[in-house]
């Protein structure tokens, strides 16, 4: 029972999907963290099913990748693409990190929040319309979503926190760090495993996304003081694109046989 609400707790925080509304207490929440990669098997899920409607119905493919650049999005609620936008703001005020906290907490939105969301997307939707989804593509980008959940729940457990409220100070707090940062690194050598069984794209992904985690670490550190949610969502679209961008370019150099 404990497992399965602790499953719902991570579902009903981390995506739109209809689950159960746990309370939150001290016992399911102590392994949130650790259920929240299975939101990126669902994301991995979405992509097969739609991927195999396309190939079905001959769908053309802008629309095939609209819907690939959609399905995230719609299975997160774009939880993460708040954190995204809101940490965007921040860093192009290029202020310290102090005022930088202050913005990440008004809830308006930003000019360059604006601007830089409008750029995700465009990019975004043009790689996954480049994108040839076959068997071992959907492979590759299956594992990415949820190996940048493992390393976003990491960091939660492990990075130090800039301040002592919000979401991210609410889950760490209430998680087992220890035990669950142990869990959340063996997903994410499992997520690894995976991307390294889809051959030399699904290595040059890991190493994107590993990269990507290091740029979070350094950001978080030296801009904000410490870890929010907000950044541990900018991480999590950061490396999604990032892996995305590795896969489509590593498959139109192989010329589509990927």
């Amino acid at each position: 029972m404990i497992v399965l609400e602790t499953i719902e707790v991570a579902f009903a925080m981390f995506s739109a999907l209809p689950v159960p509304q746990p309370v939150w207490n001290e016992k399911n929440m102590r392994y949130a963290m650790c259920a929240f990669p299975l939101v990126g098997f669902a994301c991995a899920g979405f992509w097969w099913v739609w991927s195999a409607a396309c190939w079905y119905f001959s769908v053309p493919y802008l629309l095939q990748g609209a819907g690939l650049c959609l399905i995230p999005v719609l299975v997160t609620g774009g939880i993460h693409l708040d954190g995204y936008a809101d940490t965007c703001d921040a860093l192009a005020s290029n202020a310290g990190p102090a005022k930088k906290q202050e913005i990440l907490k008004d809830p308006r939105c930003g000019a360059f929040a604006v601007i830089r969301l409008c750029t995700y997307f465009v990019s975004y939707l043009a790689l996954c319309e480049a994108l040839e989804p076959s068997p071992q593509a959907l492979w590759c980008m299956g594992w990415a979503f949820v190996l940048e959940r493992a390393l976003s729940g990491l960091s939660i457990c492990r990075f130090p926190l800039a301040k002592q409220t919000g979401l991210a100070h609410a889950f760490s707090t209430a998680a087992d760090r220890s035990k669950a940062g142990y869990v959340l690194v063996g997903i994410a050598f499992l997520a690894a495993a995976g991307l390294l069984m889809g051959g030399a794209a699904g290595a040059v992904m890991l190493a994107a996304g590993l990269l990507v985690f290091r740029r979070y670490r350094i950001v978080a550190d030296k801009q904000f003081g410490g870890l929010s949610g907000d950044l541990a969502g900018w991480f999590l679209q950061r490396a999604e694109l990032w892996m995305l961008a590795v896969l489509t370019a590593c498959q139109l150099v192989s010329g589509g046989g990927l």
